[in-house]
């Protein structure tokens, strides 16, 4: 009973602030009960805010209402907020977190209402390009301040050095700043730091030495730098040294090894891998970002049976290579190897070597359906990615033409799966059937101009899935209108669809009002009701052509249509002739799969 009335109380605090939130009018009538606001309890006050965000419905002056009962203001990427908006913040009582990133208004005299809070503890700054070494002022007195993030912003060393007298920091990012030796030495006073962000710095070998300085530092990226070696550091559990030269990691003899869990070394260059490697506790090691890399002995690998996460994207990996390394990987649950030189063959030593595998991409690379087979036999999988490989869905018995096996069968019986995605492959309608079966299957990803209505038909009956993506097929007004979503339906990704016209899909949006919508005609609706009619506006097209597809009917395909008889005669047309039948209302294919004869453009 105490459960039910709990979930009964957060249904009705959900309803009463959807309503809350319904429109302007709906604001402007509560907004004037400050006091009741000011009582009101940090979470709902939260969520009340977050709701008015969602919508576009707060402006500086409502802020106001808050300033009692917000802890946290989350404004990243608004390109509105600015220093009037800074300027209602500054009288947040209790402001604990404030997030400006990417906001382009934000300018060195916006933070001067900030200067001085000592309720706030956290900051980000990130990429606001306006901020300058002007703003160090207003930032360095801000006492208690424990996350400050100024990346790609306009600071220079004279900034970063002063940052110094911030004896509260925890986390620092100065990520594509212009960080030097010098610089970083004066920041060794910051003994509380345990994330630091040094990526694109001109930082240097002889630099780095400072970090032993650090004695909580748990987290270091220096992607993008100079550095070739680091010291022993025997408290970072995260490196990032992405895009580096790298002579050794941790270099140096010692009794206690850096307890390092996730090494990220994507594009990196190794002079010597194995001595790279030979100072760190691989057993310690579960997460290992190797992708891009030249290398082609990956011996390194043998004594990091802790690994959980291996990420070999876009390296020297074959078929042979995966062969000498599957053994080692019993604990991994995550494994990376599109844009490698991996086969099928390649793929037939997964199966009891990785019990625990959870996630599997290939995408781009060369498996086909012989595939699928060793894929079946890892039932610990929930998400695949095969896209833009060879799957075709079917594979023929003896070599038979006319013996066709339907080859994604095989997957049936992995009773976990989720999510596959089968993106710019080659598989057709008839090829979808055997996964109705997958009762977990929640995401599948499908781009292929072999698909057309019949696969929106076979979707109809997979029980759980919650987001469907069927771009570049030949879907018609009437296949998508005919279309029965699955119950738990959430979002369904059109796009690329040239020959659905605006008004087939907002009659579906109508329809399916809880299903999120992609196509290239389609935008999100306006938040605030108030505007328009509530139907989802069309793009993509002028005024006229717009106006043109609401006065028309929905055209209607041939009673006559079947799948077998269609034959796409989109490559007739370009692009652009594509579109003009679109927004001129024309039929859909007969019979026999004939567009009319394509306007004069």
């Amino acid at each position: 009973m105490a459960k039910e009335r709990i979930e009964m109380e957060r249904g009705l605090v959900r309803l009463c602030i959807e309503a809350a939130t319904d429109s302007k009018g709906t604001v402007e009538k509560w907004r004037r009960q400050r006091r009741t606001l000011e009582r009101m309890p940090f979470h709902l006050a939260q969520s009340l805010l977050s709701r008015l965000f969602h919508r576009r419905l707060v402006s500086p002056s409502l802020l106001e209402v808050f300033q009692h009962s917000i802890e946290d203001i989350d404004l990243k990427g608004e390109s509105f907020v600015d220093a009037e908006w800074m300027a209602y913040l500054g009288a947040f009582r209790h402001l604990r977190t404030l997030n400006i990133a990417d906001c382009r208004g934000i300018t060195n005299s916006a933070l001067w209402s900030i200067t001085g809070m000592t309720s706030l503890k956290e900051l980000d700054l990130s990429r606001c390009s306006k901020i300058t070494d002007a703003a160090i002022e207003h930032l360095v007195s801000i006492p208690n301040l424990t996350k400050l993030c100024i990346s790609e912003t306009g600071m220079t060393t004279d900034a970063i050095t002063r940052l110094s007298s911030l004896k509260n920091l925890c986390f620092l990012d100065l990520g594509g700043l212009p960080v030097t030796d010098l610089a970083l030495s004066s920041l060794q006073v910051l003994k509380k730091l345990e994330y630091l962000d040094l990526w694109g710095s001109k930082i240097s070998n002889k630099g780095v030495s400072v970090l032993k300085m650090f004695p909580n530092l748990s987290f270091l990226n220096i992607a993008w730098t100079n550095v070739t070696k680091l010291p022993n550091l025997p408290f970072v559990t995260c490196l990032n040294m992405s895009r580096c030269t790298i002579e050794s990691i941790f270099e140096g003899r010692s009794e206690v090894k850096a307890p390092l869990s996730k090494l990220l070394v994507p594009g990196a260059t190794f002079i010597d891998v194995h001595e790279a490697f030979s100072y760190l506790d691989a057993s310690q090691l579960s997460f290992l970002d190797i992708s891009g890399s030249l290398i082609v002995d990956f011996r390194f690998l043998f004594n990091m049976d802790g690994l959980e996460y291996l990420d070999l994207s876009f390296s020297k990996m074959d078929d042979n290579l995966i062969e000498q390394i599957a053994s080692f990987l019993v604990n991994l649950r995550d494994l990376n190897l599109g844009n490698t030189r991996v086969s099928s063959r390649g793929i037939a030593n997964l199966p009891g070597n990785v019990p625990n595998l959870k996630n599997l991409s290939l995408s781009h690379t060369a498996v086909d359906d012989v595939a699928l087979s060793y894929i079946s036999m890892i039932p610990s999988l929930r998400v695949i990615n095969l896209s833009n490989t060879n799957i075709k869905g079917f594979t023929y018995f003896r070599g038979h033409d006319r013996d066709r096996i339907l080859s994604l069968t095989a997957l049936q019986s992995l009773d976990h799966l989720e999510s596959l995605n089968l993106e710019d492959t080659l598989v057709r309608d008839e090829a979808l059937h055997p996964l109705r079966v997958l009762r977990e299957l929640d995401h599948l990803a499908l781009k292929s101009d072999f698909l057309s209505d019949m696969s929106l038909h076979i979707l109809s009956y997979f029980p759980k899935l919650k987001s469907v993506g069927i771009q570049g097929s030949v879907l018609s007004n009437d296949g998508l209108l005919s279309f029965k979503p699955p119950a738990m339906l959430q979002m369904l990704d059109i796009r690329e669809c040239w020959l659905l016209t605006g008004d087939a899909i907002v009659a579906f949006c109508k329809k399916y009002p809880s299903i999120n919508v992609r196509h290239e005609l389609v935008q999100v609706p306006s938040a605030d009701p108030n505007v328009g009619d509530g139907s989802p506006p069309l793009r993509g097209a002028t005024r006229a052509t717009q106006s043109r597809i609401k006065r028309g009917k929905l055209p209607r395909a041939s009673s006559g249509f079947h799948k077998e008889n269609f034959i796409d005669q989109r490559i007739k047309y370009s692009r652009e002739q594509l579109l003009e039948l679109q927004f001129l209302g024309l039929s859909l294919p007969d019979a026999n799969g004939w567009f009319p004869d394509p306007p004069k453009l």
